[in-house]
């Protein structure tokens, strides 16, 4: 082969690899600066003189939300608000009027302790089971005059080990616990799992005249996400159901008289709770219990919510803007990088980061895999298509609210246009 045939050969083969190059490489995102609704949101934040990383609540979402959940349980369910989820009284004040319930779950001893001076006529269940040292904790506690935990509150407990921890401490203060028995209904996260366990803490509640048995609660929240191949997440509640009616069959016939006229069977979840519609009337529990669905963050895009909104963002200013994205100690390869990705090529360094968040506004944006992740300026890169400048807004949807909702102080309250209120968050310690 002659010099000049292989060097067009060789040309070829150099085109051809760039053409497969370029096929393969992204579209560059984004569409400018920000939807309508966020450019309002950034509006407002700038009137009421926001500087640093804010978690905002879109109130008339949230109504919206609450409105929707309440029109789905029909007056089939009662409802309880998961206050881990809305960890705010504001937030919680919404909600309980809305949906008309004074049912609360809780899951943390400082929330439980905040909750019981605020809300003296709630009803409250633990969500989870907690340490014998914090249900000790919170009777040492000064509580509201009003409330009374013998009436009220629900411990959540799994096991006959943990119920006899609570037996002792029952005897020591004299004090009369209601117990709810947390039962494995298909998550496998806990819970009782058997007859025998099950026996064992009904045999313990019967010879202790100051534990009261009070109900179940069987938490589903895989049940959502059970692929088709499996039955699907119908298949799965229904799968469930049967499980709970096995329980409480069991209770009745151990318990006999002593099983409660109206005891409170929980289950569900915001993933879950609209798969009980059609076994309204027929599902052995009684109340369905949810809080994430009604501020929706990223993690909650199901199906089975496709009708609640988005409610919540965490807001951030940009601090400095880039060009390029340049990666310490391969700076030479800034400009083959930025090539293979065009959502690459602009560099925007927030106020605050790390967050359990997506970027959400302006489209485009993303979290750079190499540079790393950073909790006081955090990366973030766009096409040249975003449009963005130092102290404009970016937004961020949360993936969770729980933890993510105690991170930024007071949360911002947006509604119509404007920032209307800023609502403190409950202390988690």
């Amino acid at each position: 082969m002659d010099s000049k045939r292989r060097k067009l050969l060789m040309g070829g083969v150099a085109l051809g690899a760039v053409a497969g190059v370029s096929v393969l490489r992204p579209k560059a995102q984004g569409q400018g600066g920000h939807s309508e609704y966020f450019s309002s949101v950034s509006k407002a934040l700038d009137n009421t003189g926001f500087s640093g990383p804010t978690l905002v609540v879109d109130l008339e979402r949230l109504q919206n939300n609450a409105d929707v959940l309440f029109s789905h349980l029909s007056g089939h369910y009662d409802y309880r608000v998961v206050a881990k989820s809305l960890p705010s009284l504001n937030l919680l004040d919404v909600v309980t009027q809305r949906t008309k319930t004074n049912r609360i779950m809780v899951f943390q001893l400082p929330f439980l302790q905040q909750l019981v001076k605020s809300y003296p006529n709630t009803d409250i269940l633990l969500g989870k089971p907690l340490p014998f040292a914090a249900a000790k904790a919170f009777y040492s506690d000064a509580r509201g005059a009003q409330f009374d935990p013998s009436r009220q509150l629900q411990w959540l407990l799994d096991s006959p080990r943990r119920l006899n921890q609570y037996a002792s401490l029952a005897r020591s203060l004299g004090q009369s616990l209601r117990i709810n028995i947390e039962i494995d209904v298909g998550l496998h996260r806990g819970g009782v799992a058997n007859e025998e366990d099950l026996n064992a803490m009904l045999s313990i509640i019967q010879r202790e005249p100051l534990l009261k048995f009070a109900g179940f609660m069987g938490y589903d929240a895989h049940a959502a996400k059970m692929p088709g191949i499996l039955g699907g997440p119908e298949k799965a509640i229904s799968q469930g159901l049967d499980i709970y009616r096995g329980r409480i069959e069991q209770a009745q016939a151990r318990l006999g008289e002593a099983f409660p006229k109206a005891p409170t069977m929980n289950a569900a979840g915001s993933p879950t709770y609209q798969l009980y519609k059609p076994h309204a009337g027929s599902a052995p529990c009684s109340e369905i219990a949810a809080g994430s669905c009604l501020v929706k963050p990223a993690g909650f895009d199901l199906p089975t919510l496709s009708d609640h909104l988005p409610a919540a963002y965490i807001a951030s200013p940009v601090l400095k803007k880039l060009s390029q994205t340049q990666i310490p100690g391969i700076e030479g390869l800034t400009g083959p990088f930025n090539w293979l990705n065009p959502n690459r090529q602009q560099t925007f360094f927030i106020s605050g980061g790390y967050w359990k968040a997506q970027p959400e506004s302006p489209q485009g944006l993303s979290i750079n895999p190499i540079y790393g992740r950073s909790s006081n300026q955090e990366m973030l890169n766009g096409s040249s298509k975003v449009l963005l400048n130092e102290d404009d807004w970016v937004f961020l949807r949360p993936t969770q609210s729980e933890s993510v909702f105690l991170q930024f102080g007071d949360i911002a309250v947006y509604n119509k246009g404007e920032i209307v209120d800023l609502w403190p968050v409950l202390g988690n310690s």
